[in-house]
């Protein structure tokens, strides 16, 4: 291009700018097209909606058969019958989200060998592409009812699950061996259930017998909502016990164990459980059920549990229950909490908690009512009861008050956002739970309702307490056993009805607070957090039974029997050495590693003795030294001379 001069004089400007825009003109047309900005991909339209669950009666009763003899391999073997209205698609569910677990936890890799048949054809049947727990099948014209066959493949070893089969024991959970249709409210569906158990098994569940021929066992059709909320225990070695003798309704406790030796109890022990009932009717006023079954089993082979039911609950105990009782009080609250359930999370549920199917979501915005009240009634019912002496629920309060005075990720996640835990973490082990949080909403939420239990006692003196709460909210419609939704503005409003007072900013500060934890309810009750050198009963039986070596309140670590760390302690000692969980401890201050010695070096570091480990870390070998001088610290309860002794009396059984 020639260089161009520019004169000052107008026209001459006039004139080059004309001949430049001829110029770029000129290029523009010489120059290729420009290609516009691709959208880029744009996404596929979603399959078909799942037809929503309607509240109306389904045409017909299911029929549901499982066989559940196959103790060598595990495996259930289910057959159904399901009743159709009309040709075309039809959508089957396998429940997904399941409640008690609060989450989505429905076992769908275990369901294997699908067949779908109607009159003896085989039908085709696709997986929804979003909704994986959905199949779609078209039924033929003229068919009243397809048949559905499959197995279960329940868990041979930990790592797949938990183990539900044993040679000596099952537990039948009728939500991983049935299918429903969509579209349904599953208390509007009706279903027959029969189960083959081995030879000579006896069982438990809290479904009415309509015949048994020989190990075939066919139950009286319920909907489908009870048959999910009705498991079965079954086993070689069976005791029940009548709870209730005379009792309007009937309280069974269901015992399968490893052995038979195992199933022999004491008449005090038997007398502590039936004072649990006792208490709770004491305690609520009313019943919300036309039996109950506690289903209890005392194992080391079959996988533990506690999973609450509003007629009966799942729970898993160590084998020596009842024959070493004075090893086992950390396992005696389990059956006072599942019962508790009964009243708070079966009969009484967050509105948000409670769905017409098993496809719906369940949202746990309320679980520090449903779980953290139940988890504190679980504790005041195990002292009432006897389950628990006062020295054992005291020893048992302070392991709760340490753990969240401890508890540092409440500087960036209050307990409310903990309720989201199940769902988020599906209760997976985490390396750095004092800084991440867990579930917390359970034993947090229990320091909660313990402030809440003694400000009610100190501004009614005495007078009233969370008791009658309780009564108020959980103990109407006596003997009703649907469900009744509350929202948190229910549960302002009956603490207002005991006692008015700031009962909705009370809570939003302990619950949606990072300050400090509620550690009020103690102080108020009549004691004090304190650490000593040796450990209160409770724990040290707790530890023993685990074989656990806690130093979370001195160095800041756990380690289990081996010397692998289980658990370290945000910003404390060991964290600042290095030390995390899956680390071993090989020795200490030169000697091999047991739980013994390292508590005994830790012990001397208050009088200015070294800590030295040596860790193994994966395939490294460290020297690690601990910079402590703080020496044992261990939480126990210490009374305040001179203050009511509100804590006691809650503690103390009901009279009539």
């Amino acid at each position: 291009m020639p260089r161009v001069h520019v004169s000052r004089s107008p026209g001459v400007l006039i004139l080059f700018k004309r001949s430049a825009s001829a110029l770029v003109l000129a290029w523009l047309l010489a120059a290729p097209a420009v290609a516009q900005p691709s959208p880029g991909p744009q996404p596929l339209p979603m399959p078909p909606a799942i037809p929503q669950a309607q509240d109306a009666p389904y045409p017909g009763t299911l029929k549901l058969t499982v066989d559940a003899t196959d103790l060598d391999r595990r495996i259930f073997r289910v057959k159904q019958t399901i009743p159709v209205e009309k040709a075309g698609p039809l959508t089957l569910l396998y429940p997904e989200w399941l409640p008690g677990k609060h989450a989505p936890r429905g076992e769908l890799e275990k369901v294997s060998g699908l067949k779908i048949t109607a009159g003896g054809k085989t039908l085709p049947w696709t997986r929804d592409v979003v909704r994986v727990f959905a199949y779609h099948v078209d039924v033929p014209q003229g068919a009243k009812e397809i048949q559905v066959e499959f197995e279960f493949l329940s868990a041979t070893a930990p790592d797949q699950g938990r183990v539900v089969v044993t040679q000596e024991m099952l537990n039948l959970q009728w939500n991983s061996t049935a299918f429903y249709p969509a579209g349904w409210y599953t208390r509007q569906i009706p279903i027959e259930a029969t189960v083959v158990l081995p030879e000579g098994w006896k069982f438990g569940v809290a479904l009415d017998v309509a015949s048994q021929n020989g190990s075939t066992t066919t139950f009286k059709p319920v909907s489908f909502e009870t048959l999910a909320d009705s498991p079965m225990f079954a086993g070689k070695y069976y005791r029940q016990v009548d709870l209730d003798p005379g009792g309007r309704s009937p309280v069974k406790l269901n015992v399968v164990a490893d052995r038979a030796d195992l199933l022999e109890m004491t008449d005090e022990q038997v007398q502590k459980h039936r004072n649990l009932v006792v208490q709770a009717d004491r305690l609520f006023g009313a019943r919300h059920f036309d039996r109950y079954d506690f289903l209890l089993s005392l194992t080391d082979r079959m996988g533990g549990i506690g999973l609450e039911h509003h007629r009966s609950s799942e729970n898993g105990v160590e084998p020596e229950y009842f024959t070493d009782w004075g090893r086992m009080a950390s396992e005696r609250d389990l059956l006072p909490h599942e019962y508790t359930h009964s009243w708070n999370g079966k009969f009484r549920r967050g509105a948000d908690a409670w769905t017409p199917d098993y496809a719906t979501p369940m949202r746990n915005s309320l679980l520090w009512v449903y779980e953290g009240q139940t988890q504190y009634w679980g504790y005041m019912l195990s002292a009432r009861s006897g389950l628990w002496t006062k020295d054992e629920a005291l020893g048992a309060l302070a392991g709760v008050a340490a753990t969240y005075d401890y508890r540092v990720g409440r500087e960036w996640r209050d307990t409310f956002d903990t309720t989201n835990d199940p769902v988020i973490s599906a209760r997976k082990p985490k390396g750095w739970l004092s800084w991440q949080r867990n579930e917390d909403y359970y034993s947090e939420g229990l320091l909660v309702w313990l402030d809440v239990d003694t400000l009610i006692r100190e501004r009614t003196g005495g007078k009233k307490s969370l008791d009658d709460f309780a009564k108020a909210f959980f103990g109407i419609k006596d003997g009703a056993w649907t469900v009744e939704t509350y929202q948190v503005e229910d549960v302002v409003a009956a603490l207002n009805s005991v006692t008015p007072y700031d009962w909705a900013g009370f809570l939003k500060a302990r619950l949606a607070s990072a300050d400090k934890a509620p550690l009020d309810g103690f102080t108020r009750g009549g004691y004090r957090l304190v650490f000593k050198d040796t450990p209160n009963g409770y724990l040290k039986g707790a530890d023993a039974l685990s074989k656990r070596t806690d130093l979370t309140y001195s160095i800041g670590l756990a380690l289990n029997a081996t010397g692998t760390i289980t658990g370290v302690q945000w910003e404390g000692p060991a964290f600042k050495a290095g030390l995390t969980v899956s680390n071993q401890i090989i020795s200490v201050n030169g000697e091999a590693y047991s739980g013994e010695r390292i508590r005994d070096a830790v012990k001397a570091t208050k009088g200015g003795a070294p800590l030295e480990l040596i860790v193994k870390a994966g395939e490294k070998f460290k020297v690690v030294k601990i910079d402590w001088t703080g020496g044992l610290r261990y939480p126990h309860l210490e009374r305040v001379a001179g203050t009511p002794d509100r804590l006691g009396d809650i503690l103390t059984p009901r009279g009539k």
